[in-house]
């Protein structure tokens, strides 16, 4: 059924094809108690990206998880001391924490790295498959905790640098990571190291190359549609959501949980059906960005939650009637423009958390960056984090 919205003092009225009226009302605030859950001055200060995956593996939070595992890319270890990084703080290429309970207080949540023996911070998870070239490494896409497998799956995009400067990088392909959930365990015992015998990798087909035409990849946002994960309408499959190209267009996946590492078995949608070709995959959508989410809303229908267009400056949404959409245009939710302090800040990658969400809300986080990273990076050592910001979605009686 097609959908016209039109947004007005943070309410968007739907129309159908009849032109009955449905409205979904909402407002939206700063949840500065998540931002400062993430604003620290020692250990983990900043870091590229955010997922969340529940323990329990109850993505909807009808069932909360009394663990959260967060993971980040490039990420900054060391300490902040008069608002200076202190000597000694580094990159490594990504990192991860653990939140116990649902609540962002500062003993909650704890970081994780690995540690050469001299004890300074290296990377957790680094690629070792057939396809890893010399210099690869991995940004982190996103995860879920496979109840069917009782294992935890990340996506991890194979990246080598080209260049000097903040976007001189290339994607070369895609990895499934498998961890053990018992290995997390062992993690928090060790306070901080993570070892490299601790979780599997494994090569996917679900990258496309720039050879193909437009670059893609598979593992931007993940919507588990079960009954395990609360999903209100279930029909038994994990939904895998790609982006393709600089116009940052929105491809869909899905396959059983049971079958998640069965690339065989995975479908992807061309428009009209679910066939085997990933090439022949369609756009659903377009102006995301490379981490999106996808979640219920109260009324029954889809939240795709992105950056718009990629790195511009608003947190966005489309409503969608299922988890492949269609999709309708696009609802600015928020202009980030307050965390632009400076002219070479940039915003992106926002994405939503329905399980730490209270009933009726979404929480949802964005990035924020510097196109010149190491000199706003000294001057701002905190500038490199994510930011929160609350949904609330209001009764349409009211």
């Amino acid at each position: 059924m097609k959908r016209i919205l039109s947004l007005f003092c943070g309410c968007f009225l739907v129309f159908s094809e009849a032109g009955a009226q449905s409205d979904l009302k909402f407002t939206v605030e700063e949840a500065p108690e998540w931002s400062a859950l993430f604003t620290r001055t020692k250990g983990w200060f900043g870091g590229d990206g955010i997922y969340a995956i529940p323990f329990n593996g109850s993505e909807s939070g009808l069932s909360a998880s009394a663990k959260t595992m967060f993971i980040f890319s490039d990420s900054m270890v060391g300490e902040i001391t008069a608002g200076k990084m202190a000597p000694g703080a580094v990159m490594v290429h990504n990192s991860f924490a653990i939140m116990r309970g649902q609540k962002p207080v500062g003993d909650s949540l704890q970081f994780y790295w690995d540690k050469h023996p001299n004890g300074k911070a290296e990377t957790v998870f680094i690629p070792k498959t057939p396809k890893t070239g010399p210099t690869d490494y991995y940004w982190l896409g996103d995860g879920f905790f496979n109840t069917a497998l009782n294992r935890m799956f990340i996506f991890g995009y194979r990246v080598k640098q080209v260049s000097d400067g903040t976007f001189g990088f290339e994607e070369v392909g895609n990895t499934l990571l498998k961890i053990d959930p018992s290995a997390i365990g062992a993690v928090e015992k060790q306070e901080g190291s993570f070892k490299s015998s601790w979780y599997d990798q494994k090569d996917t087909p679900f990258f496309i190359s720039k050879e193909t035409g437009d670059m893609g990849s598979f593992g931007a946002g993940i919507y588990v549609n079960t009954k395990v994960a609360g999903a209100p309408a279930p029909d038994g499959y994990v939904y895998v959501y790609g982006v393709r190209g600089q116009a940052k267009k929105m491809l869909v996946a899905r396959v059983k949980p049971e079958d998640f590492e069965r690339y065989d078995r995975w479908r992807f949608w061309d428009g009209n059906t679910w066939q085997t070709d990933m090439m022949k995959s369609a756009p659903v959508t377009d102006k995301v960005s490379n981490e999106l989410s996808v979640s219920a809303l109260p009324d029954g229908r889809y939240a795709l939650v992105f950056q718009e267009g990629g790195m511009g400056r608003h947190v966005a949404m489309r409503i969608g009637d299922t988890p492949v959409g269609p999709f309708g245009p696009i609802i600015r939710l928020y202009d980030c423009s307050p965390a632009l302090t400076k002219k070479s800040y940039f915003v992106y990658n926002a994405k939503a958390y329905p399980h730490l969400s209270a009933p009726g809300e979404l929480l949802i986080s964005y990035n924020v960056n510097s196109f010149d990273f190491l000199k706003d990076l000294a001057d701002d050592p905190q500038l490199y984090r994510p930011r929160f910001i609350r949904v609330r979605f209001k009764d349409q009686a009211e």
